[in-house]
């Protein structure tokens, strides 16, 4: 088993905190892992992607060109990553920010509304988290407990408070996930 994720949109949307909290899940796990961050030339507001790699063997190198999924979390992202998804890969879309359909027809494609759903839970910073719980749903890559409990490594002890609405998050990202599979039978 080896997972090759893409994770991209711009700076402060969480793209590198899904793939840091993939890759602590994963370690947590005794999987092989790696994490391989990637920012625009801008200050702020710029682009960020990251490499993800979760297996069940080592990882021979970080770099992912062709990924078995890739989530993205804003139209340049699409424009940039949706070639680079294998076929028969997954595609998740906030579709919140993304209006445009994906042209593929040889993968999945997830459309989540991330940014509504956070918004629906008051706090717009969890947006990220809808996008991994649906992506957690449809792979099943690692458990929820590991995501939660790498949660305090990747942002800190002072940051526990804000697990119950990660939680939230994640398990919100998962139902529209759900729904989206059945429709697709």
């Amino acid at each position: 088993m080896e997972e090759r994720i893409t994770i991209a949109g711009f700076g402060g949307q969480g793209v590198m905190a899904i793939g840091q909290l993939l890759t602590y899940a994963g370690m947590i796990e005794g999987k092989h892992v790696s994490w391989l961050p990637s920012y625009g030339p801008e200050m702020r507001g710029g682009t960020a992607n990251c490499s993800v790699i979760v297996s069940s063997e080592p990882v021979g190198s970080p770099v992912v060109v062709n990924s078995t999924t890739a989530i993205v979390m804003n139209k340049p992202s699409l424009d940039k990553f949706e070639s680079t998804v294998n076929p028969e890969g997954r595609l998740f879309i906030n579709s919140s920010l993304i209006e445009q359909k994906s042209g593929r027809e040889d993968i999945e494609v997830y459309y989540i509304p991330a940014n509504e759903i956070a918004d629906e839970l008051g706090n717009m910073r969890v947006a990220n988290m809808v996008m991994l719980g649906a992506y957690l749903e449809v792979t099943k890559i690692v458990d929820l407990e590991s995501i939660l409990e790498g949660f305090t490594k990747v942002f800190g002890e002072n940051r526990a408070h804000l697990i119950p609405i990660n939680k939230d998050a994640l398990e919100r990202g998962a139902e529209t996930a759900r729904r989206q599979v059945k429709a697709m039978v």
